[in-house]
């Protein structure tokens, strides 16, 4: 399985960067105004935004082409987390598109989310 890509420093994301922590949980509501509360998964979900700034050419084609060998959201690879080092193995995209941008020459950002998918 693929891997996500790291910059050449070795790091897969930049500051600041954004980690989403959620939990599925369902309310079933009944006539008489009581609640039952289940939770749609068996843990939390979690979701990064990945903002990389001051990005040579390499890295932006890099990235750019990942994006296309993994079919925008379609595919699924692993995901180093930023901020405990844990991988998770099944990943995608959380959207087709990435905000990929052209700063100067020789120079660019990109935006991406990833989110973590259940097996």
């Amino acid at each position: 399985m693929a891997s996500f890509p790291t910059l050449k420093t070795s790091a897969v994301a930049q500051y600041p960067a954004t980690k989403v922590v959620a939990f599925q949980n369902q309310v079933v509501r009944f006539v008489d105004g009581t609640e039952q509360r289940y939770r749609d998964s068996a843990g939390p979900l979690h979701h990064w935004v990945i903002r990389l700034n001051e990005l040579d050419e390499t890295e932006m084609a890099t990235l750019e082409q990942f994006l296309e060998s993994n079919q925008g959201s379609f595919g699924s690879f692993s995901f180093t987390d930023p901020w405990d080092n844990q991988t998770y193995s099944n990943c995608s995209f959380a959207s087709d598109a990435m905000d990929l941008t052209s700063v100067e020459e020789m120079r660019g950002k990109a935006s991406v989310t990833v989110k973590e998918n259940r097996a």
